[in-house]
């Protein structure tokens, strides 16, 4: 019987740890109440109101509170999405170099809708905070993204490693 020895690389352990990092950093960020989790998403959204609504400051106040809330929600999902998209890079990585179609990838991306949804679970005990199916689509979204980009990036590395040690053998038979 022929086992397959699969070495862990350093690399890997790397993203380990860069996974546990960005979980624990969602973690927290869930655990803020709504007034909390407002203060910290309301900086990106000030600039983002200036971005939707140049006119913004001169609006009337209706008119602003509906830009505000259009540019707090599309801040609020991108935030979902982006950190979950980092998740799902740094969990693919770790499972080291793979093709796309594997269960390896499918679970990176598994990974990411169960942590979202014990994420939107945790975060439905934070005050003024709920747990919704949406953002867990979204989440999951930004894994699958994040597994992508892994798995080009690792493809692309490794088809670069592949050239110079071709382009070394050449040079050392000359």
């Amino acid at each position: 019987m022929n086992k397959a020895k699969h070495k862990i690389h350093a690399y890997q352990i790397v993203f380990m740890i860069l996974t546990l990092a960005v979980m624990v950093t969602i973690f927290i960020f869930s655990s803020q109440n709504a007034e909390e989790s407002s203060q910290t998403s309301s900086t990106i959204t000030r600039a983002a109101v200036t971005i939707i609504d140049r006119n913004y400051y001169n609006e009337p106040p209706a008119k602003q509170k509906e830009v505000w809330d259009l540019a707090s929600f599309i801040v609020r999902k991108l935030a979902h999405f982006s950190i979950y998209t980092v998740l799902g890079f740094c969990a693919s990585t770790a499972l080291g170099r793979r093709r796309l179609f594997t269960l390896k990838s499918l679970g990176a991306v598994a990974f990411g809708f169960l942590y979202a949804l014990t994420d939107e679970f945790h975060q439905s005990f934070s005050a003024g905070r709920s747990c919704e199916f949406r953002d867990m689509m979204i989440d999951t979204g930004g894994a699958l993204l994040g597994m992508l980009i892994s798995v080009a990036v690792m493809g692309i590395a490794g088809l670069i490693a592949a050239k110079r040690r071709k382009a070394q053998t050449r040079h050392k038979k000359t």
